[in-house]
């Protein structure tokens, strides 16, 4: 289950849900995303686990859709595979059914 924004967290500029999360090398994990805010681009920074207190601090690296084509910019209700590196990489989890997907949340790069 995807939820919307909480009313009562703080403004992000991008969001992504995570509905699949593989490790396939330390540091810099793989994800099945939605875009819930955005469009994200490439190089956004997430600082923020949409209901946590964790700190993190996790760069959008690529972004690939329809059979892994690489786009610079993934909008708002589609779905891609993205690779994020940088701190907090464990803290990410697969959707589940009682708890939904996991929402990350931050900001895209200055133009």
């Amino acid at each position: 289950m995807i939820r919307p924004v909480d009313s009562g967290s703080h403004a992000a500029d991008v969001q992504l849900a995570i509905e699949q999360v593989t490790l396939l090398s330390p540091g810099e994990p793989t994800a099945t995303v939605r875009c819930m805010l955005g469009p994200v681009r490439l190089g956004a920074r997430f600082d923020r686990i949409r209901g946590s207190a964790e700190a993190i601090d996790l760069e959008l690296t690529r972004i690939l859709v329809y059979r892994g084509r690489p786009v610079d910019q993934l909008d708002p209700v589609h779905t891609g595979l993205v690779t994020l590196r940088g701190t907090g990489v464990q803290l990410l989890t697969s959707a589940a059914p009682r708890s939904g997907w996991q929402a990350i949340q931050g900001a895209n790069p200055q133009p």
